[in-house]
C-alpha cells in the first residue's frame, strides 16, 4: 500500500479514534435508510454504469450518501447534482466520510508507519480528491494476453518509452490526475483505459470520441469541457469496465505492467519508476 496513503489513513484513524469512532460512525450511518423510489430511479438513469450498493438520505441533512461498492459519493435529493469529496461536521469537528470509509473498510486501521516513511497531510475540506483514490482490493496479477486483447477504441495512448503500462482511471479521481501528471515525467508509454467509478461515463465517452484524445484527457482531468467530435463507438469502455469488474478493480487508479503485475493506487514518482522497471513490488 502506498506509504503516503497509509500514513494519512493512520493519522485519520487516530483522530477519529480519539473522538470516538463508534459514535461518529453511528451518526454518519445511523441506519440502512432506503432512499425514495424517485431518487433511486433518477440515479439509475443518470449513472447507469455505476454499481450502487446503497443510498442513505437520512443520516446527513440535505444530501444522500451513495455507496458504490468500496467508494462513497453524495447527491442532492433530486439526484441532479453529484458531490465528490469529504463531508465534515463543523460542530463536532469530525470527518464523516472518513468514519464511513473506516466502517466499510476496517482493514484501513491495520498496520503502522515505519521509520523514514514519507508523510502527507490529509486532504482539506473541499479538496479535489476522491474516495476512489483509496487502494482497492483486487487481483495482483492479470493475464497479459487478456489485457492486450482489450479493444483499442477504449484507450488513449500517451508518452513514449521502451516500457508500456496500462492505467485504469476515473477522470474525477484526484489521485488519477496526480498519477497522470507524474507519468508524464517518465520515459514510459501509457495506455489509459477510463472506467466509470463515480458516474463519469459521459466524460469518458467524450474523451474517447474526441479528435485529439490526448488533449481531451488533459481537459477532463482539469475539470473543463471536453472538446469532442460527437458520438462514436464506445464499446471499448464497456470492455474496460467488464475487465475491471472481473479482476476486482473497485477503485482507481489501477496500474498494470506488461507482464500482468498490478499496482493499486497512486505511488510517488521514484517508486513508480522502480516498479515499472520491475525492481519493486
Amino acid at each position: 500500500m502506498e506509504r503516503k496513503w497509509k500514513n494519512w489513513q493512520i493519522a485519520a484513524a487516530a483522530g477519529l479514534a480519539a473522538s470516538g469512532l463508534a459514535a461518529i460512525a453511528a451518526v454518519a450511518h445511523a441506519s440502512a435508510a432506503s432512499a425514495p423510489a424517485s431518487i433511486q430511479a433518477a440515479l439509475t438513469k443518470r449513472l447507469p454504469k455505476t454499481e450502487i450498493t446503497s443510498i442513505d438520505c437520512k443520516s446527513i441533512d440535505g444530501v444522500c450518501e451513495v455507496q458504490a461498492r468500496q467508494n462513497l459519493f453524495y447527491i442532492d435529493h433530486s439526484a441532479r447534482y453529484l458531490i465528490i469529496g469529504r463531508v465534515y461536521d463543523m460542530e463536532t469537528k469530525q470527518d464523516l466520510t472518513a468514519a464511513r470509509l473506516l466502517e466499510m473498510n476496517p482493514d484501513m486501521l491495520v498496520g503502522g508507519a515505519g521509520a523514514g516513511d514519507e508523510t502527507e497531510a490529509a486532504p482539506k475540506a473541499g479538496a479535489s480528491g476522491s474516495p476512489s483514490a483509496a487502494p482497492a482490493q483486487g487481483d495482483s496479477r492479470v493475464d497479459p494476453a487478456a489485457l492486450a486483447a482489450l479493444p483499442k477504441n477504449g484507450s488513449i495512448a500517451m508518452g513514449r518509452g521502451t516500457r508500456t503500462i496500462t492505467v485504469f482511471s476515473d477522470f474525477r479521481c484526484g489521485y488519477c490526475k496526480r498519477l497522470h501528471e507524474t507519468l508524464g515525467t517518465l520515459n514510459v508509454k501509457v495506455i489509459e483505459r477510463p472506467i466509470s467509478v463515480l458516474g463519469t461515463r459521459p466524460i469518458s465517452e467524450a474523451v474517447i470520441c474526441a479528435s485529439d484524445r490526448r488533449r481531451a484527457v488533459t481537459q477532463a482531468y482539469e475539470g473543463g469541457a471536453v472538446t469532442s467530435a460527437g458520438s462514436c463507438d464506445t464499446s471499448g469502455l464497456d470492455a474496460n469496465e467488464a475487465f475491471a469488474r472481473q479482476h476486482g478493480f473497485s477503485g482507481t487508479p489501477v496500474i498494470v505492467r506488461e507482464d500482468g503485475a498490478v499496482l493499486h493506487g497512486y505511488r510517488p514518482r521514484d517508486f513508480l519508476l522502480s516498479w515499472i522497471e520491475g525492481k519493486a513490488s
